[in-house]
């Protein structure tokens, strides 16, 4: 049976939080929801707060795979950073945008970390 899309973006989160508690950065949220929007990862570095979309493909025959957090998709990341932001949780914090890229085409899952991807 074919693995769904969900297990496959759960797999490509882990393996990207797995990656960013190596890097030193102490996870804050996983699976951030609000009704206009989602972030997958939202950790800290020193004193930054680093918002996370984690992207996965087997490989990049249609664009890779930052390419499809599109504009849309970073209105929506940036939105939801907002309301994060709002509910007091932060204050005088750098904040930045990463994309992290997951490509579990091959034997072994390889990873690209996108810092500052965009901005808000």
């Amino acid at each position: 049976m074919a693995e769904s899309t969900k297990t496959r973006g759960d797999r490509g989160e882990l393996l990207a939080e797995k990656y960013l508690r190596k890097a030193g950065y102490r996870l804050l949220e996983r699976n951030y929801r609000k009704p206009f929007g989602e972030i997958d990862i939202i950790a800290e570095q020193g004193d930054c707060l680093v918002f996370v979309e984690v992207k996965l493909r087997k490989n990049s025959r249609y664009g890779t795979p930052a390419q499809a957090v599109n504009f849309k998709k970073q209105q929506k990341i940036i939105r939801t950073a907002q309301a994060y932001l709002a509910e007091g949780r932060c204050f005088d914090r750098n904040i930045r945008f990463d994309i992290i890229e997951v490509y579990d085409g091959g034997a072994v899952p390889a990873l690209r970390h996108l810092k500052g991807a965009f901005g808000a």
